[in-house]
């Protein structure tokens, strides 16, 4: 009781001294704070974990700890989440868009710490896939409780997601500005003169607070190996489309071995993919965790990348020129089914460090063959390792300008910023030919709930049919005579009745200007039943449509009243236009009006 009262007397005092817009750049820096904490808590336990677990591990033989380890950290996660957690916290991403989309920007108040517990564990023990999507997830839960707690408006509780979220980003990469353009490509949240100042003092406050603690050192270490030549260019846009094809296997592999993991039970899918991950780390110790220690060997060119078959089978293989290649090659096929069989088996992780992990796989292994082979002339490892991972998140995430400024701000290699740009820009046109929509957004865009920067379709997403729906249409049934009809007509101020079955059917409607020249005379009361004079409806709602495609019937069919109908064909209602119309009004006020 006291501290609801501390709290009322707080609002009511923030209410008549303190202008929303000012809170919101208040409570933005407090997001940017607490979730660049979030995020070193993560780092910093999956770090302990993995000291902890693999400091003794031999690097000239094999380590049979691989075999055990990711399905112990997947058990320990996986039981987690079904037992203590009981709600789905995988596909953090995504699970952001649904809340802006669908939830009125709700995420549980779980989500602010449980995502941490579980992807620590997960990523710790070996799950080979990233920390950032749980962070993120954790961020943007930060944002919408607190924007709950202090009873903020609907529109700036989305802003403050996307504040979590470009904290995330900031904090966990010393990434401010990649913070900032992932909310606005991979989020979708419009870039406004009210919206740039919030999100900029979360990224600036998350990073700086992760610059204190840790050093201002890049997450990534990269010596600029040489000047980026004009000569190279065609090479450039030759890995721009390679890195787009990765891009596309990775989106589409994905989604396939998730399909299949989807059909099991939770037992068989820890069987099934911890037996998958364990096997394949077993074989190829860079899938180990989120393979940051990976990039960063890549990113020292070739002298580094004979470290990368320590403790493997590969080892036997150091300093000669192809046995690089096949581990290579091996990597760039099975990450994906590392990382799905992650998830897939109950672990907890995202797709940010697997697409960095095969970006810079990819760059590198490119210009080992070009140049092994004399095709090109000479081509910086490092340089194109960098470039692959700007190109291969640009195509995964459908975000060229993320992946460039994130390359960029995680290495310092600001010096190879134009060929940054130009794969990812070819990277991402080349995905958006064969999948318009990113893998955290493709499943949302085909049940019609996603979010995009097109106003219109944003307002109808956001839009829900069933605060839409008038019940309080007169049914009339088919056995009905027309005096019984207008009897139902008198008690009525509506126009329009539906004809509807014994077993909730909708058969048709009946319309007063139809009937209008009859129902003054009784004599054909007792003549005329409803089938007599019922019509078609020149459109049915089913309840589970698109909003946009409801938009589109109402404008070919002319009407202003449509009856909505369940999956079975049973009779739920009526939506008008009108309704619609208001309706459409008060959500484009709400969330995305521009206040002084």
């Amino acid at each position: 009781m006291g501290q609801n009262t501390v709290l009322t007397r707080f609002l009511t005092w923030k209410n008549r001294h303190i202008r929303e817009q000012h809170f919101i750049v208040f409570l933005s820096f407090l997001v940017g704070l607490l979730t660049a904490i979030a995020a070193l808590v993560l780092k910093s336990l999956i770090h302990f974990i993995q000291h902890l677990l693999t400091d003794n591990f031999s690097i000239a033989n094999v380590n049979y700890m691989y075999l055990i380890y990711p399905v112990i950290g997947i058990l320990i996660a996986g039981l987690f989440v079904k037992y203590i957690v009981r709600d789905d916290i995988s596909h953090g991403v995504t699970k952001i868009l649904y809340a802006i989309s669908q939830r009125k920007s709700y995420i549980r108040a779980h989500n602010m710490y449980t995502s941490i517990i579980a992807s620590s564990v997960t990523i710790g023990f070996g799950g080979s896939v990233g920390a950032e999507a749980p962070i993120v997830l954790t961020g943007s839960a930060i944002g919408s409780n607190l924007g709950r707690f202090f009873k903020i408006e609907q529109r700036y509780l989305m802003l403050l997601i996307g504040c979590g979220a470009a904290g995330a980003v900031a904090g966990i990469f010393k990434a401010p500005i990649a913070g900032l353009v992932f909310v606005i490509e991979v989020l979708l949240l419009d870039l406004t003169m009210t919206t740039i100042l919030p999100l900029l003092v979360t990224s600036v406050t998350a990073a700086t607070f992760t610059y204190v603690v840790s050093g201002s050192g890049a997450m990534f270490q990269f010596a600029h190996a040489e000047a980026f030549l004009l000569e190279r260019i065609p090479y450039v846009i030759v890995l721009g489309v390679f890195c787009g094809l990765v891009s596309l296997y990775f989106t589409r592999a994905m989604n396939a071995t998730e399909n299949v993991f989807r059909k099991l039970n939770y037992w068989q899918k820890f069987v099934l993919g911890g037996s998958i991950l364990s096997i394949l780390i077993f074989l190829f110790p860079p899938l180990y965790g989120e393979g940051y220690n990976t990039i960063n060997l890549l990113l020292k060119g070739i002298n580094g990348s004979d470290s990368i078959m320590d403790g493997s089978l590969f080892y036997p293989l150091r300093g000669t020129n192809w046995g690089i290649v096949w581990l290579l090659g091996s990597l760039l096929i099975f990450k994906v089914f590392a990382s799905s069989a992650t998830n897939g088996a109950g672990g907890t992780g995202g797709i940010f460090a697997p697409s960095l992990f095969l970006g810079c796989i990819a760059g590198f292994a490119f210009a080992y063959v070009l140049n092994r082979s004399h095709l090109s002339p000479f081509l910086p490892h490092e340089n194109f390792a960098l470039m692959g991972m700007a190109g291969v998140m640009a195509g995964v995430m459908h975000a060229p300008l993320t992946g460039t400024f994130l390359i960029a701000e995680l290495t310092g290699g600001y010096e190879l910023l134009l060929p940054l740009l130009m794969v990812s820009t070819i990277s991402f046109a080349t995905i958006k030919i064969f999948e318009p929509h990113s893998i955290y957004a493709m499943r949302l865009a085909k049940k019609g709930e996603l979010i995009t920067h097109h106003k219109d379709k944003a307002v109808l997403t956001l839009m829900n049919l069933k605060s839409l729906l008038e019940e309080n249409f007169q049914v009339v049934k088919p056995d009905m005579t027309l005096g019984d009809v207008v009897k139902v007509i008198t008690q009525s101020s509506r126009n329009v009745f539906p004809v509807v079955n014994d077993n909730g059917q909708l058969m048709g409607i009946v319309l007063i200007d139809n009937i209008r020249n009859i129902m003054f005379r009784p004599e054909l009361y007792d003549r005329f039943k409803v089938p007599r004079f019922m019509v078609s409806p020149p459109g049915v709602i089913n309840v589970n449509m698109q909003m946009e495609k409801i938009m589109r019937l109402f404008d070919q069919t002319k009407a202003w009243n449509l009856p909505v109908v369940d999956e079975n064909g049973k009779y739920l209602g009526f939506v008008s236009k009108s309704s619609i119309l208001n309706n459409y009004r008060k959500v484009l006020v709400d969330n995305f009006s521009e206040t002084e």
